[in-house]
């Protein structure tokens, strides 16, 4: 294993960043390009055939020695979030590169065609989805995403005409022709930190559900209005944080699978000292491993909110989903090769969900999926800190390599 070759790579796409906030390479932007030409080049160095899909993916493909079988493909992202991190979406890209260089040192020629696959703004951007290009690839790029427009009033379409993307050809799904998909990611966590774990076997990538939900009282003055008289929003706004705190501590301990709930956002009007508050807007976000929990968590919320809003006098005037992704199961008999590939190389496995969504997830969709996870230094990502060790990394690459060859003589997968 080459491990030095795949931290180099990984250093020396992290060096294209924006100076003053490293390490930025945001979707859209002239960065984004001059990291892609660079892995381009790393590509066809490799010995691989280069394209843009009509997503705006950058396709890397090794043929395979028997005509007409589905591709096997490895992929993540090459974009970061604003002052993001050097391992979140690089690692798993370029660490399929190096499967490529490593199927080629030994000179070893699969049956299948092998595609390594950088995905078009996986992390969210100024035009608000994440996943554009495996939306794109997999049909779930709709007419009213493109139409969306950055602060400055371009709309997504154009956008990705910028990134070489065709978005008027998006009318139905890019690819039937994948056998597996794989994707490798640093965990973002501390469980494989904490135990001492080399590789986390994803049972799956959850579903998101967001929710609006808005109150609406009385705006009074705060000195002259007493308490038995008051109809303040941010009092049941306050309720339903911690009704949603106690429900989804209830939902994580008596469901099985992975489920999360937070209010990340809270909205007052009119947001003064003196002023008891006349309305208040939550989001809430929920993640579940399952879609049934998923519906029985906000049929739950919407009770909750209600009992909230009479608690505190006020109404609830808005309920409301802003969005939602179903949850994308991995593949047990990828997950199987994956698990078989780790212990023939003497590495620790875990099975455990994926909390954060991932183009996997998308890729799901269309072919069979897994994903594996290595460790992150104190669980952290998306920030400057974001790291994992090179041994950790190159062992990721190395189950990568040991699985593909396994997937390629199985007959399940043609």
């Amino acid at each position: 294993m080459h491990e030095d070759r795949l931290w180099q790579d990984l250093m020396a796409l992290a060096e294209i960043t924006d100076p003053a906030r490293p390490y930025t390479r945001r979707c859209f932007t002239d960065r984004f390009l001059e990291g892609r030409r660079w892995l381009e080049q790393r590509f066809t160095q490799a010995g691989l055939a280069t394209r843009l899909d009509e997503g705006g993916n950058l396709i890397g493909r090794l043929e395979g020695r028997e005509p007409g079988l589905k591709a096997l493909v490895i992929g993540s992202h090459s974009d970061t979030v604003p002052s993001g991190g050097r391992f979140d979406g690089p690692l798993g890209v370029l660490a399929g590169l190096e499967v490529v260089r490593l199927l080629r040192d030994d000179a070893i020629a699969l049956r299948h065609p092998l595609e390594i696959i950088d995905f078009l703004s996986e992390e969210p951007s100024d035009y608000g989805p994440s996943c554009i290009g495996s939306r794109a690839m997999t049909g779930f790029l709709d007419a009213g995403m493109l139409e969306l427009r950055n602060p400055s009033g371009e709309p997504l379409a154009a956008a990705m005409v910028r990134m070489g993307a065709r978005p008027e050809r998006l009318t139905a799904p890019l690819r039937y022709d994948i056998a597996a998909f794989l994707e490798l990611h640093i965990e973002q966590a501390l469980v494989l930190e904490q135990g001492g774990i080399d590789i986390g076997l994803v049972t799956g990538i959850v579903g998101i559900a967001r929710v609006e939900i808005e109150f609406t009282g009385s705006a009074d003055h705060a000195g002259t209005t007493p308490f038995h008289l008051r109809r303040d929003a941010l009092v049941a706004a306050a309720d339903l944080v911690m009704r949603v705190r106690r429900l989804g501590e209830q939902f994580a301990r008596t469901r099985n699978g992975y489920f999360i709930a937070t209010v990340g956002r809270i909205e007052v009007h009119p947001n003064a000292s003196n002023v008891v508050p006349g309305s208040a807007r939550l989001v809430v976000e929920a993640r579940a491993e399952h879609a049934a929990h998923l519906d029985a968590f906000l049929d739950a919320l919407s009770g909750a909110s209600l009992a909230a809003a009479s608690g505190a006098r006020v109404e609830r005037t808005a309920f409301k989903g802003i969005s939602r992704s179903e949850p994308s199961p991995c593949s047990e008999r990828l997950r199987a090769h994956l698990a078989e590939a780790a212990t023939s190389l003497s590495l620790k496995t875990v099975s455990l969900a994926s909390g954060a969504g991932h183009d996997a997830g998308f890729m799901g969709r269309i072919a069979p999926m897994a994903m594996i996870f290595v460790p992150s230094r104190e669980g952290k990502s998306h920030c400057p800190e974001e790291w994992t060790d090179p041994p950790q990394c190159a062992a990721g690459a190395r189950v990568l390599r040991a699985a593909v060859q396994r997937i390629d003589v199985d007959p399940a997968f043609g």
